[in-house]
């Protein structure tokens, strides 16, 4: 049930960004930042990991690391903005995504900076930490950890198993509706590094849903599983019961959500999941 919500809540927001493009109502120049929300748990990640961390004074509800982050107060959700305990936490900035433009519009009016960044593709993932950091004072900090991201990858992309044939990977976000990722996100990207492809390659837009007939027709090598959606729990139903991989058992459900589907500094863990369960499912 949290997963459903929490993917038709990304599904709307992504819906209404499309319509209107983010206002970017901070300059990322302008005088270092000490009070910060943080309206996504991705963006309170990349504020601990460029050193930043003592200036989040507030998170949005699922923020789950680090530990440290999980106490402090919540002021935003997947669809909405306490902007009354914004102000009254006196910060000098709100940092969330560009898919919550018309959300931050209370924030805006008052006098609350808001500072909204893009999080679908891979490159997003590092464009970001250098501006936490550049924002916050530790702009060294963060290009030094953007470096040690890059090398960490291409070590893990170079356990790559050869393989003649890429296997289709298709990632379950939820199953009633069903919900993939699609072309431009960079969990498609990881599942390419990871020696695969996206089954779901047809969907034109990072997150969308996806019918059950379409799934049916592809029949993905495996899945890869969000822990949330229980997927098991209908494996007997359709269309889960008429999937190939279902049957010969390439169900994957990852260990932690968060590595693969927060875009942030713990990607490599993430890609290395990946890559060990295509490794194991092309035995």
């Amino acid at each position: 049930m949290i997963l459903r919500a929490r993917a038709l809540a990304l599904a709307a927001l992504v819906a209404v960004a499309s319509c209107s493009p983010a206002r970017f109502t901070t300059d990322v120049n302008a005088p270092t930042k000490h009070r910060v929300v943080s309206l996504v748990p991705s963006m309170t990640e990349d504020m601990f990991a460029v050193g930043a961390g003592d200036a989040v004074v507030g998170v949005s509800s699922f923020t789950d690391y680090p530990p440290q982050a999980k106490h402090l107060p919540v002021v935003a959700s997947f669809a909405s903005i306490a902007t009354e305990r914004v102000v009254a936490l006196h910060a000098d900035l709100a940092l969330g995504i560009d898919a919550q433009d018309r959300l931050s519009g209370d924030l805006r009016r008052a006098g609350i900076p808001v500072l909204l960044l893009h999080d679908d593709s891979y490159e997003d993932i590092f464009r970001n930490l250098v501006t936490v950091g550049t924002i916050t004072g530790h702009r060294d900090a963060a290009i030094a950890l953007v470096g040690r991201l890059h090398a960490r990858t291409h070590a893990l992309v170079r356990s790559v198993k050869s393989r003649k044939r890429k296997p289709s990977v298709f990632v379950v976000l939820g199953n009633a509706p069903v919900f993939t990722v699609g072309k431009g996100s960079y969990i498609e990207n990881l599942i390419v590094m990871a020696g695969g492809r996206n089954a779901a390659s047809d969907v034109n837009a990072p997150y969308a849903r996806y019918s059950a007939e379409a799934l049916v027709a592809r029949q993905p090598d495996l899945l890869i599983v969000d822990p949330d959606v229980h997927l098991n729990d209908v494996l007997n139903q359709p269309p889960w019961n008429a999937l190939r991989a279902v049957k010969q058992h390439r169900v994957y459900t990852l260990p932690n959500a968060a590595i693969l589907e927060r875009p942030g500094p713990r990607y490599n863990d993430g890609l290395a999941w990946l890559i060990t369960t295509l490794n194991r499912a092309s035995q």
